[in-house]
C-alpha cells in the first residue's frame, strides 16, 4: 500500500534542503520501487503569512493522517516581533504535541571523513556515536501556568512551570532503555536531582525501570557536568536520557562535536513509531535563498525517516552510504568546507548525493 508523506518545508533555509531531500526520496521511487506519496504544505512564518497561524488546522489534520511528515525549519527575523502565541516555532510545538512525538532521537555520528572539521581535536572526537533521546512533549516548554505577570508593586514577572509525571518519564526511559540494547548497553540519564525535585523523581523512576534491562549499564550525570563531559570526552557516551529542555540544549552542543549541526538529523516518534523527520538546525534566514545550506541534515532525517516509520531499512542504509560516498569525494558545503576539498551548492550537494545511489 502506498504511503503518505507529508512535507512541510518551512521557512528560511527550509524550502531549499527539503527540495534535495525530496530528490533523494524521489530517486529511490525509480530504482528500489519505494511506494510513497508526498504532498506539501504550510508550516511556521510561510503558514501566518497565508493563515494568520503558524500551523492551520487543516494541515495538522494531514499530518496526522499521514504515515510520517519531513519538516524542513520554521522561523527567521520576519516573525520575531509578531505575539509568542503565533510565532512559527508554535507551529512546531503543536506538531510535537498533538502527534503525541515525545520521543526525540538526535544521533550525533562523526562521518570519519569529518574528523577535522570539528573544532575539537580529531583524535577526540574520532569514531563519535552518540544517540541522545529527548523528551518531547512534557517538562517546561509545555508546563501549566506560564506567562508573564505584573505584581503588586509594578514589577512585571515572567515564570514558566517545570513538571514531568511518571508516566511520562517512564516512557521515555523504555525509548531509552530499548535504543540502549540495540547498541552498546550503556545509559546515562541527565538530570539536575540535586537541586530540581523534578529531575529527583525522574531519577527514582530511571532507577526503577532499570532491572527490566540488566543487561544495560546505568549511570547518572547532572546536566553541567555533562556538557562538560562532552567536550572533555564525548565518547564515553552512547545512549543519553534527559528532559525537553536539557536535552535541546545538549544536543546542539553535541552537534557540533561532528563539525556542522548541518549534518545532524533528528527523529520524533510516538508511541507506534509514526513520526516527523527533520533536521536538527534551524532555519539560517541569513542564507536563506542563496542555495548555500547543507542538505545533508534533511536526507539524513529522510533516511531515518524510512528506517523507524516507513518500514525500508534497506534504503536508509543505502541513503547512509551515499552521503558517506559524497563526502569520501571531498565535496563540501561550506559549512563544512577545509582547504584541499571541493566546495558545493545546496543543489550540487543534493545532485550527488542521487548521483551516488
Amino acid at each position: 500500500m502506498t504511503q503518505q508523506v507529508l512535507v512541510l518545508p518551512g521557512d528560511g533555509i527550509g524550502p531549499e534542503i527539503t527540495a534535495e531531500a525530496l530528490k533523494v526520496l524521489e530517486a529511490l521511487k525509480i530504482s528500489d520501487g519505494l511506494d510513497i506519496e508526498m504532498s506539501e504544505d504550510l508550516v511556521g512564518g510561510a503558514a501566518y503569512d497565508v493563515h494568520g497561524v503558524p500551523l492551520a488546522d487543516e494541515t495538522m489534520e494531514k499530518a496526522k493522517a499521514a504515515d510520517a511528515v519531513l519538516l524542513g525549519a520554521v522561523g527567521g527575523y520576519k516573525w520575531e516581533s509578531l505575539d509568542i502565541s503565533v510565532r512559527p516555532e508554535k507551529g512546531l510545538l503543536r506538531l510535537r504535541s498533538e502527534m503525541q512525538l515525545f520521543a526525540n532521537l538526535r544521533p550525533a555520528f562523526l562521518f570519519p571523513q569529518l574528523a577535522n572539521a570539528s573544532t575539537l581535536k580529531p583524535e577526540v572526537v574520532a569514531g563519535l556515536d552518540i544517540l541522545i533521546v529527548r523528551e518531547l512533549t512534557g517538562g517546561i516548554y509545555f508546563g501549566q501556568p506560564r506567562g508573564i505577570r505584573t505584581l503588586e508593586n509594578g514589577e512585571r514577572q515572567g515564570f514558566n512551570t517545570y513538571v514531568y509525571s511518571e508516566s511520562e518519564i517512564k516512557r521515555i526511559a523504555h525509548v531509552a532503555f530499548q535504543a540502549a540494547m540495540k547498541r552498546n548497553k550503556k545509559l546515562t540519564s541527565v538530570d539536575k536531582a540535586n537541586v530540581l525535585e523534578v529531575t529527583e523523581l525522574w531519577r527514582e523512576i530511571v532507577n526503577q525501570i532499570a532491572p527490566e534491562y540488566p543487561e544495560v549499564e546505568v549511570k547518572h550525570m547532572y546536566v553541567d557536568n555533562a556538557a562538560m563531559q562532552l567536550v572533555l570526552n564525548p565518547k564515553q557516551f552512547d545512549v543519553m536520557v534527559t528532559g525537553n529542555m536539557f536535552g535541546d540544549i545538549l544536543s546542539d552542543e553535541a552537534s557540533m562535536l561532528t563539525g556542522s549541526i548541518g549534518m545532524l538529523a533528528s527523529a520524533s516518534l510516538d508511541s507506534n513509531n509514526k513520526g516527523m523527520y527533520e533536521p536538527s538546525h534551524g532555519s539560517a534566514p541569513d542564507i536563506a535563498g542563496k542555495n548555500l545550506a547543507n542538505p545533508l541534515a534533511t536526507i539524513l532525517s529522510a533516511a531515518m525517516m524510512l528506517r523507524y516509520s516507513l518500514n525500508r531499512e534497506d534504503l536508509a542504509v543505502k541513503i547512509e552510504a551515499a552521503v558517506g560516498k559524497v563526502l569520501d569525494q571531498g565535496l563540501r558545503t561550506g559549512d563544512i568546507f577545509s582547504e584541499g576539498m571541493t566546495k558545493v551548492s545546496c543543489s550540487e550537494m543534493g545532485d550527488a548525493v542521487v548521483a551516488a545511489l
